[in-house]
């Protein structure tokens, strides 16, 4: 199927939205870090995921993801 819209792409919203389902699950292959909040915004160009997080020691981390889709190469 071809994507006829990339701002957002369905396929850039459908990822992001598995991201945040999966906080959980993402949580047991961090080590030593616990997910303490998570916030999407899927309505944006590129969709945005981030991720915070507290390590071991108590020390707040935040990683951000942005869901980029490449256009189609047909």
């Amino acid at each position: 199927m071809k994507t006829s819209s990339y701002n957002p792409s369905p396929l850039e919203v459908d990822f992001a939205n598995a991201l945040y389902i999966l906080q959980k699950e993402l949580e047991k292959h961090l080590q030593d870090n616990q997910v303490i909040h998570v916030e999407s915004n899927i309505r944006r160009d590129n969709p945005m995921v981030k991720f915070s997080l507290l390590d071991k020691d108590g020390d707040p981390h935040e990683i951000v993801l942005r869901i980029i889709q490449i256009p189609d190469k047909f």
